[in-house]
């Protein structure tokens, strides 16, 4: 059963000179009323989607997946004095959740690489020194380190680095998406075939009616198609509530679906 909704409304800062303090959406959008259980955030490359997702993640002080914290992450420097004017109204407020950027995941399997590496590492050089030491003395040195790194791979259902990058992605996911709380997650559709796209849905719309809320910023129309989701258009007009059937990108998919040969002709 879900929860109370963490997050319910986003107010923005004014609009002002120099980004994102410049983006055009802020000439005419105040606030932003969030779904309990998904939200997305849909508009062309430049609306301002990511901007608004990573404000937000620094004004909510979530967790990441990347390399550094959201404290010490210097891409987002420039972003700081903007979320830190944005304005947070919660029903109950979450310390659970998640941020999450795409490209982010690439790195924190590459830090998740080093840790399991490390680990083993230390787990042989204890055998070497406990060589003349009684067998269960030698598992247990030996299982201060190994002990963890077993954990991790039974956290993610085996090793990361063994699968491809969309099924490590969903098995990521998969572990991570539980317990509620805010998560925010932009593009997540980028490592992903068709096909698992429709598999994070799933464990999306799992999440949700556990506790979860979602904001995603996305392009693909299988992410917007989010059972009950709020779709939000970010434009140079601003931001307006939107239909599923309505959206570009929708539109532009099922017009090249009907006709593929006929709109790479036209293009």
């Amino acid at each position: 059963m879900m929860g109370p909704m963490p997050l319910r409304v986003v107010e923005l800062p004014p609009p002002g000179e120099g980004f994102p303090w410049s983006l055009p959406l802020l000439r005419t959008t105040r606030s932003l009323d969030l779904d309990p259980r998904m939200t997305l955030l849909v508009g062309e490359n430049g609306s301002g989607k990511s901007t608004l997702l990573e404000a937000m993640a620094l004004a909510a002080d979530l967790p990441t997946a990347g390399a550094h914290d959201l404290a010490r992450d210097p891409t987002l420097d420039g972003l700081r004095p903007f979320a830190a004017a944005m304005r947070l109204s919660w029903t109950a407020r979450s310390r659970r959740g998640l941020f999450l950027r795409a490209e982010d995941y690439f790195g924190y399997v590459q830090r998740h690489r080093a840790e399991q590496a490390a680990l083993r590492a230390e787990a042989e050089r204890v055998a070497r020194e406990a060589a003349d030491a009684p067998e269960g003395e030698r598992r247990r040195r030996m299982g201060v380190f190994l002990g963890p790194a077993r954990a991790a791979d039974a956290r993610y259902g085996g090793d990361l680095d063994h699968r491809s990058h969309g099924e490590s992605f969903l098995a990521f996911f998969r572990a991570r998406l539980r317990g509620g709380g805010l998560v925010l997650l932009d593009e997540p559709e980028a490592a992903l075939s068709p096909l698992r796209q429709l598999a994070l849905v799933a464990l999306l719309r799992e999440a949700a009616e556990h506790g979860a809320q979602f904001v995603l910023a996305t392009h693909a129309p299988i992410l917007m198609a989010f059972p009950g989701a709020t779709i939000l258009q970010l434009s140079d007009a601003g931001v307006r509530r939107a239909r599923f059937d309505d959206l570009e990108a929708v539109r532009t998919l099922r017009a090249f679906l009907a006709d593929p040969d006929g709109f790479v002709r036209r293009l």
